[in-house]
């Protein structure tokens, strides 16, 4: 309950509308009673499991799927994708990383974002490019980098906590501590404009409102 609740509060942060569900019941009513474009299904769901929400999703719609489960086994992950699952996450996972996957399944089906635009940076998710306005030039960013340049970007203006940093790039599980975002952080700036990011000390980072 406490991933579904963590990964549901990420999404909406994002954009998205989100349909938590409680069980695995109620999600079968779901199938037949909303509309949605994208379901993330867990195999290990009290009542009807995540295979069996799986199987039956796909005699009526075919709506992209992502398998997140704490079973990582290969039996499980052929069996799902077997059953027409478009992609599988095992836990422990980065909320970046997630977001990412399913990025790219709305992508494929119809249903992507475009690109994001902050001051004279524009951020493009598919391709991971930063291109800066003034000179139309484009950022050699790390995949690490332009995650961390993105979860500032949607919180404009706002400090982002080291723990929150931690959490949506790094994942649940990571043994490391703050030094990891302090060092990429570092390569992050100097390949931004000067000022772009401003350090909270003991607290977090925020990226300015205008660049």
């Amino acid at each position: 309950m406490a991933i579904r609740n963590t990964v549901a509060k990420f999404l909406s942060k994002e954009g998205y509308e989100i349909l938590a569900c409680p069980d695995g019941d109620t999600a079968q009513g779901w199938l037949y009673d909303k509309d949605f474009q994208l379901a993330i299904f867990d195999i290990m769901l009290p009542g009807v499991n995540g295979h069996e929400l799986l199987s039956e999703l796909r005699k009526i719609k075919d709506t992209p799927v992502l398998m997140l489960s704490a079973l990582s086994d290969c039996a499980n992950q052929v069996r799902a994708f077997k059953q027409e699952a478009d992609d599988y996450v095992t836990k422990p996972f980065s909320l970046q990383v997630l977001l990412g996957r399913i990025e790219a399944l709305l992508r494929r089906s119809g249903h992507g974002r475009k690109e994001i635009c902050v001051g004279s940076l524009t951020l493009y998710p598919e391709t991971l490019k930063v291109q800066v306005l003034e000179s139309g030039e484009f950022l050699d960013l790390s995949p690490k980098e332009f995650d961390l340049l993105r979860l500032l970007a949607r919180n404009r203006g706002r400090i982002v906590p080291h723990e929150t940093l931690l959490v949506q790039i790094w994942g649940y599980n990571f043994e490391g501590n703050e030094s990891i975002i302090h060092a990429t952080m570092k390569k992050l700036r100097d390949k931004l404009p000067n000022g772009a990011i401003k350090t909270v000390r003991g607290v977090g980072y925020r990226l300015e409102a205008e660049l």
